[in-house]
C-alpha cells in the first residue's frame, strides 16, 4: 500500500518466482546448464571445424562452422524452451522439453538433409559437427545439472 493514496501497490503482490519455486529451481538450473556447456560445446565445434577443414580443405571448414552454427543454436533454444515454460507445472515442462527435444532432431535431419546437394560444403563434416557438439553439449549440461545438487524427488502431496 502506498502511503499517500492507500491503493495498493505491485510490491505487496508475491512475485512469480516467490509462488512458484520450481520456476526458480528450473532458471536456476537452467543458468547452470549454460555456464557448464558454452564452452566445451564451443571447442566441440572448434575440433571439429579444424579436423574437418584439414581433411577436406574449404568445403570441410564450412561444414564446421554451419554444423556448429546449428548445433549450438539448437543447444541454446532447449535452454530457451526450458527457462520459458518454467512457470507452468512440471508435467508440462517435461511435455515441452521432450517436444522440444524431437522437435530439434527434426530440424537438424532436415539441416543435413537440405545441404545434401550443396558442393561447396562436405555434408559429413555438418553432420559430425552436429552430433559430436550436442553430445559434447549434453554432457556439459548434465555435468551442470548434477553440480547444483538440486533434489529432483517429488514428494506427493499428503492433503
Amino acid at each position: 500500500m502506498t502511503e499517500a493514496t492507500g491503493a495498493p501497490d505491485d510490491t505487496d503482490r508475491p512475485t512469480a518466482e516467490e509462488t512458484n519455486p520450481h520456476a526458480r529451481t528450473v532458471r536456476r538450473l537452467a543458468a547452470a546448464m549454460l555456464r557448464a556447456a558454452v564452452l566445451p560445446g564451443a571447442l566441440a565445434v572448434l575440433l571439429c571445424t579444424v579436423v574437418a577443414a584439414f581433411l577436406t580443405g574449404v568445403p570441410g571448414l564450412l561444414g564446421g562452422l554451419i554444423g556448429g552454427a546449428v548445433a549450438f543454436g539448437s543447444s541454446l533454444l532447449t535452454l530457451w524452451l526450458m527457462r520459458s515454460t518454467a512457470d507452468f507445472h512440471p508435467m508440462f515442462v517435461m511435455v515441452a522439453a521432450l517436444g522440444g527435444y524431437i522437435g530439434k532432431m527434426v530440424a537438424l535431419f532436415v539441416v543435413v538433409t537440405l545441404l545434401r546437394g550443396l558442393d561447396f560444403v562436405h555434408v559429413e563434416s555438418v553432420a559430425l559437427t552436429i552430433l559430436v557438439t550436442v553430445l559434447v553439449w549434453t554432457a556439459a549440461e548434465v555435468r551442470g545439472f548434477r553440480k547444483t545438487r538440486t533434489p529432483t524427488i517429488a514428494v506427493a502431496d499428503r492433503s
